[in-house]
């Protein structure tokens, strides 16, 4: 395994110096465009110092930024239980030290991403739409397929080679826009124009307008290149590590499918998703062929697969499919190929009955993220408040009777507190806020989603799909009993 990721890393090596090569050539150019005595080696210079400050700020920000300009919000296992069961599998299945952070983005295209620069500083982002489109099995292949990323160090070299890109881009910009701006450099021409060396200096500020337009679109080719590649390898991976093919293959044409976008994406930050979130316009067309491989091709290999879920298994689908006479994996990689049976697919699971109920489930889903609580009347009303009215929540709709907070029922049910408006001083009917209980418990209402208050005031969110026994409250540490409704 470590030999396959040490193969992968030298290929990327060699593209990420390439790209090195684009921004020091363009960087040179154009110095030598303003200033041609010495502009050359200040270019440089000024482009090594923008490299490097992008590069530290990816190195120990970037996992922050991109999980923040991607609207992610880190959630509880209590928010999506399978969610975290699925990527514990996968963690132990990778072998990998320390459990992945998990991320939800309130969005319904569905699509995923990994993030992080070391393994033991990991995140997985999901979207709500790929929760509410999947089932277990092809959850369990997406979530395979991000943890393959981590395993094979690949955030690492993306990261740096799209802060290379990214370098590419500024700096080409901010020259191309000063050149038909600023009208200076056409006043150099007109004054140079009538001797051999103003003739020379045109030429070069034609080289470099021509390497400033093309440096870009170059550097975007390695970075998918490098990109592709490291697609195709942890779909392998995601296969080894699952012994299920048809479960990334079923969620590849799910996600696919979907004509919805994903707002907080961009050409940077689209070759992290496990498939492109870039679907409109000319960025479909572009994308879809530059950065990643064509899904189609994906789920075809996937599905040719046969005799096993290892390296080797894989990589003869990829040859029969691609019809390449050259293979994706290196031989150490195969060579170390264990035997892997296919498994059979899991049984048991029931899809959402009604096009309506999935909305509703997704809807649900999207306000937990947001903090919204679920509170369930009396009168059996089901209401959804918003987290700016917590404070004043208002009267029930149906039965007019003022919304409170489940803290009475739960504490009713532990023996806690008996009545409303009770004497603070009674400590047989108030709260003992000094001395919290260790244990208490909470009967459910329903098996929708549904919000009740710890003892210590902390809200806490259950989903539908929570079975557990017990919840801790994080604020206080309280171990609180689920019981049945």
């Amino acid at each position: 395994m470590w030999e396959l990721i040490r193969a992968n890393q030298r290929k990327s090596i060699i593209l990420f110096i390439c790209m090195g090569v684009i921004l020091i050539v363009m960087s040179y150019l154009i110095g030598r465009a303003y200033w041609p005595e010495s502009g050359g080696d200040f270019a440089i210079a000024v482009a090594v110092v923008i490299w490097l400050i992008l590069s530290v700020t990816g190195y120990f920000s970037g996992k922050s930024i991109l999980l923040a300009a991607s609207n992610a919000r880190q959630v509880q296992r209590h928010i999506h239980p399978q969610l975290f069961n699925v990527v514990e599998e996968m963690k132990i299945a990778a072998n990998l030290p320390v459990m992945p952070k998990i991320y939800v983005i309130n969005d319904e295209a569905p699509n995923a991403f990994a993030t992080g620069i070391k393994p033991e500083d990991s995140a997985i982002a999901v979207t709500a739409g790929l929760l509410s489109k999947l089932n277990r099995d092809e959850l369990q292949g997406v979530i395979a397929h991000e943890m393959s990323h981590i395993v094979n160090r690949d955030i690492l070299f993306m990261t740096f080679a799209g802060v290379t890109l990214g370098s590419i881009v500024l700096i080409s910009r901010v020259f191309l826009r000063g050149f038909w701006y600023t009208g200076s450099s056409r006043g150099r021409f007109r004054s140079k124009s009538s001797d051999s060396s103003g003739r020379a200096q045109l030429i070069l500020w034609a080289v470099a307008i021509v390497f400033a337009i093309l440096a870009p679109i170059a550097a975007y080719l390695f970075y998918f290149a490098i990109s592709r590649k490291r697609e195709y390898l942890a779909d392998a991976t995601a296969v080894r590590l699952t012994r299920y093919p048809e479960g990334l293959a079923s969620a590849l044409e799910k996600i696919s499918l979907s004509d919805m976008t994903l707002p907080s994406a961009n050409k940077v930050t689209a070759p992290m998703y496990i498939v492109n979130p870039l679907r409109s316009g000319t960025d479909k067309l572009f994308a879809m062929t530059s950065t990643h491989p064509l899904v189609d091709d994906r789920i075809k290999v996937l599905r040719k697969i046969s005799g096993g879920a290892g390296y080797s298994n894989y990589e003869d689908a990829f040859l029969k499919v691609k019809g390449a006479k050259s293979g994706l994996i290196p031989k150490s990689g195969l060579n170390q190929s264990t035997k892997s049976p296919i498994r059979e697919a899991r049984t048991g699971f029931v899809p959402n009955e009604s096009t309506k109920r999935k909305k509703r489930d997704i809807d649900d889903l999207r306000r937990a993220i947001e903090d919204y609580t679920f509170f369930i009347c009396a009168c059996g009303l089901r209401i959804k408040i918003p987290p700016e009215l917590k404070e004043n929540p208002g009267t029930c709709p149906r039965c007019h009777n003022k919304i409170e907070f489940p803290i009475v029922e739960m504490a009713a049910v532990t023996g806690m507190l008996t009545t409303l408006g009770g004497d603070d001083n009674n400590s047989e009917t108030s709260i003992n806020k000094s001395k919290p209980p260790k244990q208490v418990s909470y009967r459910r209402k329903s098996d929708g989603w549904e919000s009740f208050s710890c003892s210590c005031g902390a809200l806490l969110q259950l989903s539908p799909l929570f079975n557990g026994k017990y919840l801790k409250c994080n604020s206080c540490g309280n171990k609180i009993e689920i019981l049945g409704s």
